[in-house]
């Protein structure tokens, strides 16, 4: 297998590297409390093609790939994964778009998510009963002549308070067996009926906005529906395949970040008359790190190319969310330890480092859910 990088893969890493060292980073701290800060960085990324970097060009995308997509979500996050989380689902909504979509849905909205006219897009599918499990979701669109109304409820919604479109899921035929009566919409943001409830306090990624997003008689035009009636479902799991790509890049971002402080860390702290990198058992915690995350950087590839290449990619999507998110939390508490006490401190990113890496193993799809889809596909063939 040929693991180099293409010139525009290589030109996109590059990009995302120097954008996320010279303006993220900096910056890293400071957007958790300054919300314009923060969109003004993603007006930025939209200008550079990232927030739709798997998208058609006919509709304002980069159209560079999956490969490409993952290696600039995984420098983006070393430097702040608030920042990478948006880019990752705003990237992940437009490509639902892009796929499911009717044309007129498609020129109206993929040129707005990909310029940076929109923010970001809010994908409401979790709810407070459907989480791993989204078939059992509650949240209700009824037809009303030329319109559907919608009621409901949706939960941990990544932008939703800067979002300009949010993609809803909700239950059109309550008559069906589960799961096969969900149709998906595209809703815009200023609808009457929505309101985005206040911002979670969450432990990590403090700059992204995660709200409540609530549907009280919202009217949309029976244009708003997105796909195939009652053909929803299919279109939320089959996305949130793509999506944990996303993140298992995410986490891989964030364990190579730690590490690398931590080692930089070691190579200038003295103890016992000596730099901490020369013990030996310092070696070999920094060893076994960096060997993980390598085999997290090996199955994210593995699954971003097979996405890329049409060809079955669920099962390898799922071992790279599985194996980067976990590896990389283990990164980031290993990290911590090199530090000793200042690792503990807020003087030092690693601690931000690790609460924002919690995180991974839970959203779009926890570690155990991970491992019973890859089970699923293992046993397949019985």
């Amino acid at each position: 297998m040929n693991y180099s990088l293409t010139e525009e893969q290589q030109l996109i890493q590059d990009t995302a590297r120097d954008f996320a060292t010279t303006v993220l980073a900096p910056a890293a701290t400071k957007v958790a409390s300054d919300r314009a800060l923060f969109l003004s960085n993603l007006k930025a990324l939209a200008e550079l093609g990232f927030m739709g970097l798997n998208v058609s060009e006919k509709y304002g995308g980069t159209q560079a790939g999956a490969v490409a997509f993952s290696l600039a979500i995984t420098e983006i996050a070393k430097a702040c994964a608030s920042t990478a989380v948006t880019v990752s689902v705003n990237n992940m909504i437009a490509e639902v778009i892009e796929s499911v979509a009717s044309e007129e849905q498609k020129a109206t909205y993929l040129p707005l998510l990909c310029n940076g006219d929109f923010a970001a897009g809010g994908f409401c599918l979790t709810e407070a009963g459907a989480g791993s499990d989204p078939a059992g979701m509650r949240c209700s669109a009824v037809r009303d002549g030329e319109h559907w109304v919608l009621n409901g409820t949706k939960l941990y919604i990544t932008s939703a308070e800067y979002a300009g479109v949010f993609i809803v899921w909700a239950v059109t035929d309550k008559s069906a067996k589960k799961g096969r009566g969900i149709s998906c919409f595209l809703v815009d943001a200023d609808t009457p009926g929505i309101k985005v409830a206040k911002a979670e306090h969450k432990l990590g990624q403090h700059a992204s906005s995660t709200n409540e997003v609530i549907f009280d008689d919202c009217r949309v035009p029976v244009s708003a529906l997105m796909g195939v009636e009652n053909g929803g479902y299919k279109v939320a799991v089959t996305e949130l395949t793509g999506g944990r790509i996303g993140i298992a890049s995410l986490a891989l971002g964030l364990g190579v970040a730690a590490m690398d402080y931590a080692k930089a860390f070691t190579q200038e702290r003295q103890q016992f008359d000596q730099a901490i990198a020369d013990f030996q058992g310092v070696q070999w915690m920094m060893a076994d790190a960096y060997t993980e995350l390598e085999a997290a950087r090996l199955l994210t590839m593995q699954a971003a190319y097979l996405k890329e290449s049409g060809q079955p990619y669920t099962a390898q999507a799922s071992m790279a969310k599985l194996y980067a998110s976990e590896k990389a939390n283990d990164a980031c508490n290993t990290a911590l330890q090199l530090l000793g006490g200042a690792g503990y401190l807020v003087d030092h990113p690693v601690e931000r480092f690790l609460r924002d890496a919690r995180i991974t193993t839970i959203y779009e799809g926890t570690s155990q859910i991970q491992k019973v889809i890859i089970s699923k596909h293992l046993l397949a063939s019985r």
